[in-house]
């Protein structure tokens, strides 16, 4: 047995690297394994048990009774065992005994290696504490305070954790200090050499899901559903949204009264710009909804081909189209529909080329990707189709 104040020391150490009880005891029971081992080259044959409550840790180690001793490690005489344990008198050569070892005989060693090993030790056992703790919250919004700010990562703290936001991972608008206090959704929790190493988002679409769900009661509760979302984070976003419940305006639920629930996410976004539409299984409404603020006058959908032209006033096409394509690329993303948008003037002129052959147009086509020479004719074709069923 030991002395009670080598476990107390042991349950303090456990107490300050935040070490449950019944682990402590497989940490010390592995420590004496890993003294005996470096000592003897082999612990195979020994056993630790330890017993906290009663500040007790009792080793043992199996032995082969032989005649002539040439491994004390592995054998020992009958004579030695018999004056070990006199009760025994019915052994003889050949038998196993287990013979008791006194912890004290480790003496300095015990502790040189114990702070260095439980040190060692608790590091893993923390690291597989907090890998399994985050790896069931991933998908959760936390709160966490600014550690270090690098190029390329951006390191917050949440009491004695370290998680990671790389740049990607960032509103490419903010901008953070040391102490800054930050919302970010837990997107990853990967195991490394170095431990988990936990990636946090705030430009993740799934970041802006939770604070709607956060903010909008009917949300969580699941009367209003959120069936997509497209972003470009820090300028704008757009979701889809459905009320199960025809009571309750779906759009009107998410802004809130005067808009007290839409700003609080807005100002969180650091004033991401966020389009609320309301679900619709009818295309023409569904895209008309997606491409605000602007409004179509006038739409022209294949939805075989999840194709549309989508026709502007002059003055909203830029409103249309947004920043670098921003407003119609989401749009086409919230819908699944490849969007091209034109002007009036520009439509008349597709027509135009399509009845003269003109090769050019004066006008510039919008589109959120290219479309295929061999598309093009059939568009120009059914555009002509319709227009003349509408005339």
């Amino acid at each position: 047995m030991i002395n009670r104040d080598l476990i107390d020391i042991f349950l303090e150490i456990a107490r300050e690297k935040n070490i449950e009880r019944s682990e402590l005891g497989t940490i010390i029971e592995e420590l004496f394994l890993f003294i005996i081992d470096k000592e003897t080259g082999d612990s195979e044959n020994c056993s630790v048990i330890v017993n906290l409550d009663k500040g007790e840790i009792e080793i043992y180690a199996e032995k082969i009774i032989v005649d002539h001793v040439d491994d004390d490690h592995f054998e020992i005489t009958l004579e030695r065992a018999l004056e070990l344990e006199p009760e025994l008198s019915d052994l003889k050569v050949g038998d196993t005994f287990v013979e008791v070892i006194d912890p004290a005989r480790f003496g300095r060693r015990l502790i040189a290696n114990a702070r260095q090993f439980l040190n060692k030790r608790t590091r893993e056992v923390q690291q597989q504490y907090i890998y399994e703790d985050y790896v069931q919250r991933i998908g959760e919004v936390i709160i966490g305070t600014v550690h270090q700010v690098h190029r390329e990562n951006t390191f917050v703290n949440i009491e004695h954790t370290e998680l990671r936001m790389p740049r990607n991972e960032q509103i490419y608008s903010e901008r953070f200090r040391r102490g800054d206090t930050i919302r970010a959704l837990i997107k990853s929790v990967d195991v490394t050499t170095k431990g988990p190493d936990i990636i946090i988002s705030r430009s993740d679409d799934l970041f802006l899901y939770k604070l709607f769900e956060m903010e909008v009661p009917e949300i969580e509760d699941g009367i209003i559903e959120i069936k997509g979302i497209a972003r470009k984070p820090g300028e704008r976003s757009k979701i889809i949204v459905h009320s199960v419940d025809k009571r309750i305006d779906a759009v009107g639920a998410c802004v809130g009264m005067r808009g007290s629930r839409i700003q609080s996410i807005v100002r969180e976004l650091n004033n991401e710009k966020i389009d609320i539409v309301n679900f619709s299984d009818k295309s023409e409404i569904f895209i008309t909804r997606a491409l605000s603020p602007a409004k179509p006058i006038d739409l022209y959908i294949d939805d075989d081909r999840s194709y549309c032209i989508a026709i502007f006033n002059e003055g909203d096409l830029d409103t249309a189209v947004g920043r670098s394509g921003v407003n119609i690329n989401l749009a086409a993303k919230l819908t699944g529909y490849t969007i091209d948008a034109y002007t009036e003037k520009e439509y008349e002129e597709i027509l135009l080329y399509q009845k003269t052959g003109i090769d050019t147009l004066s006008g510039k086509k919008r589109s959120n990707q290219k479309t295929r020479n061999s598309w093009y004719s059939f568009y120009i074709r059914l555009f002509i189709s319709k227009k003349e069923s509408f005339s």
